[in-house]
């Protein structure tokens, strides 16, 4: 039967001869199959491709994902991604093991949260340059985040533009050289019976692993499925995260959860999916529209990062002023969008 996979002779070589193949679903800038060889394996095989992107940034989303893989794979004991069997760097293909997910349960974020401080644990300073790093909020979005204030007609603290420039100091990635995923969303995590996987990296970086433990909290922001973890499903996930953090390091997990969360907060690019990102001010758009990704929309989720933040910066020494500003736009959003839903729970699960 014709065979759409894209095997050289160098892949056939390296893992043998594929007969079955299956298209798996993926992003519209990879294709992904599983593939079942010869001698009866089961291998993913997946490539990245250049719809949308010039041949140049193909290459590099390969070069960062196959970087992150193998940075991935250095976990002892339980693996957190799926091992690298073989590549194709031209052709920009990848063959992983093949992994069975398990599925869904209602307890699954503490294995989660478990398998992201093990990846996160795995590099520090000497891996400094083998990914870049964490690109974060910048003074543009600090500027964007006002000027929807202003245009909610909401007044903003004199203090509060001294409060970002300093945020965005503090969120300076340099410090910092956690394995960073990307986008450790539902779908993107696989539960097997050695424990929680992540595959995807083509957004991998080096940073600090706080701006993907805020995810709980912030509402998993670079989600399709935004979803709200409170109470004690979020006080376990986050005690989990830190106690693996620090057993396998010795150390505190380094810098301010509150921090990371306002950084997703005044990000304009985190109320759209990926494609859209870096090409419009999403900010400017909420007061005149809302727009939907996946099952909530823009509002809703601006709304729940504004709650979020108010309320973890009540008392916070740096961010008082940004949170007394977080809860009066939430404030606004809601009295002038009534119908503004909160997200779904977390185990309202879409998949």
């Amino acid at each position: 039967m014709p065979n759409p996979v894209p095997f050289n002779d160098a892949l056939h070589a390296a893992v043998g001869t594929p007969e079955q193949a299956e298209v798996l679903d993926s992003s519209p800038r990879s294709q992904v199959w599983r593939v079942r060889l010869a001698d009866r394996r089961l291998v993913i095989v997946k490539q990245i491709t250049d719809t949308g992107d010039t041949r140049a940034d193909a290459h590099t989303r390969f070069a960062r994902e196959l970087a992150g893989l193998r940075l991935a794979g250095r976990a002892t004991g339980p693996a957190v991604a799926p091992a690298v069997l073989a590549t194709d760097l031209p052709s920009r293909v990848v063959v992983l093991e093949y992994l069975e997910d398990l599925g869904r349960t209602d307890d699954w974020m503490p294995g989660y949260a478990e398998s992201l401080a093990r990846l996160h644990a795995l590099t520090g300073p000497a891996d400094a340059g083998a990914l870049p790093v964490w690109s974060g909020p910048t003074a543009a979005d600090a500027e964007s985040f006002l000027a929807l204030a202003r245009a909610l007609d909401v007044p903003v603290p004199s203090t509060v533009p001294e409060e970002l420039a300093a945020l965005l100091e503090r969120l300076d990635p340099a410090p910092y050289h956690a394995l960073l995923h990307g986008d450790p969303c539902p779908g993107n995590d696989l539960r097997t019976v050695g424990g929680v996987r992540f595959v995807d990296f083509e957004r991998a970086s080096l940073g600090n692993g706080l701006h993907e433990l805020a995810y709980f909290r912030i509402g998993f922001p670079t989600c399709w499925c935004a979803m709200s973890v409170t109470a004690a499903p979020l006080a376990e996930v986050e005690a989990v995260y830190r106690s693996t953090w620090r057993g396998l390091t010795g150390k505190d997990v380094p810098g301010d959860l509150a921090d990371a969360c306002a950084g997703w907060l005044i990000q304009g690019d985190a109320l759209v999916e990926r494609a859209h990102r870096g090409t419009a001010d999403q900010f400017a758009r909420v007061p005149v529209e809302d727009f939907e990704w996946g099952r909530v929309t823009a509002r809703e989720r601006l709304v729940h990062r504004l709650c979020v933040v108010a309320d973890m910066t009540r008392d916070h020494d740096h961010l008082h002023a940004l949170g007394r500003l977080s809860s009066a736009m939430a404030g606004r959003l809601l009295s002038r969008w009534s119908d503004l839903r909160p997200l779904p729970p977390y185990d309202a699960r879409p998949w």
